[in-house]
């Protein structure tokens, strides 16, 4: 059977795009695609991506009007943390770490969709 390879693209919607695609870049370094010829595409670092679908009651994403959630692997939990915190990002980091699985973090990008930072194992 042919698979596919990795997510190529996630697109959502936005009530303000740019601004929402600026907030990305600047603090937690995803590049926009680009607009331009020679513009850098933002790729990822090869590791395990989850794909997981939750039943709609569930609580969490947080606010149930939320349909997706964003999960980034992150190198270094506790710097990211710090930086975000440094910019006037409210996270909160999971103080447990998980066996075979790692450490996790949640915050919200400016229009209240959840993030999920993971620290792979």
């Amino acid at each position: 059977m042919e698979k596919v390879t990795g997510i190529g693209g996630l697109f959502f919607r936005a009530h303000d795009p740019k601004a929402l695609g600026s907030w990305y870049q600047q603090h937690l370094g995803v590049s926009l695609t680009p607009s331009k010829e020679g513009d850098p595409v933002w790729e990822q670092e090869a590791g395990p991506t989850a794909f997981t679908p939750f039943p709609e009651t569930t609580k969490y994403f947080g606010d149930a009007s939320k349909v997706w959630m964003v999960n980034f692997r992150v190198r270094d939990l506790d710097k990211m943390a710090a930086q975000l915190r440094t910019a006037g990002i409210e996270i909160k980091v999971d103080p447990e770490s998980y066996p075979n699985v790692g450490r996790f973090a949640r915050l919200h990008d400016p229009e209240g969709n959840p993030i999920e930072l993971w620290q792979p194992a």
